[in-house]
């Protein structure tokens, strides 16, 4: 895409705007998870990583006000409109636009879902993400308390937009994660004996 800034550009507007380390990895994995169904998809892998990259970058200075300020500054900087709809899309309750396009479902399904395997991963004793499997995040799925954030009915309905099962796209994240399981702090640990 010809006017898609780098991926070094993005990374730098997000480390500028975005001092939470946690913050940070969400976004790295849900770029992670964006790359690899673009991948899958046959899609422009740079358009959805970066897309993924930056989708909450402006969420730690505006929380009220999310994405919509993000998106009127990546405008400025020359972003095309595919990113700018789809991070207005990822939060329709907000925003009113609606999900259309592939990324911008894309975009949805993989955004509160890593935040779902990045908790279940942090409860094991290794607090890997390496040997997690979809069949321990989806019990904890079910679990309305645990990782109280994350809302459920808005996976599901992402999910059903991108047409996929459930399960089968919880071992997808999961896989994806685990690529970059040592930028996510999720390689794991020596579990003492």
């Amino acid at each position: 895409m010809a006017n898609l800034p780098s991926r070094d550009k993005a990374l730098a507007l997000m480390h500028q705007y975005v001092e939470s380390e946690s913050l940070r990895r969400h976004m790295y994995s849900v770029e992670a998870v964006c790359r690899a169904y673009a991948r899958k998809f046959g899609e422009d892998e740079e358009l959805f990583g970066i897309t993924g990259l930056l989708h909450d970058f402006d969420y730690e200075k505006f929380p009220d006000e999310h994405p919509v300020p993000g998106v009127e500054m990546l405008r400025e900087r020359g972003y095309p409109d595919e990113v700018l709809h789809a991070i207005l899309a990822h939060y329709t309750p907000r925003t009113g636009v609606e999900p259309e396009t592939l990324l911008d479902r894309t975009l949805w399904a993989c955004d509160e879902i890593t935040g779902l395997v990045t908790a279940a991963a942090l409860v094991r004793p290794n607090r890997s993400v390496m040997d997690l499997e979809a069949k321990s995040v989806m019990k904890k799925f079910k679990d309305k308390a645990f990782a109280a954030g994350v809302n459920r009915e808005e996976v599901q309905h992402a999910v059903g937009l991108l047409d996929v099962d459930l399960k089968e796209h919880t071992q997808f994240v999961i896989e994806a994660m685990r690529g970059i399981a040592p930028e996510l702090g999720l390689q794991g640990a020596e579990v003492p004996s």
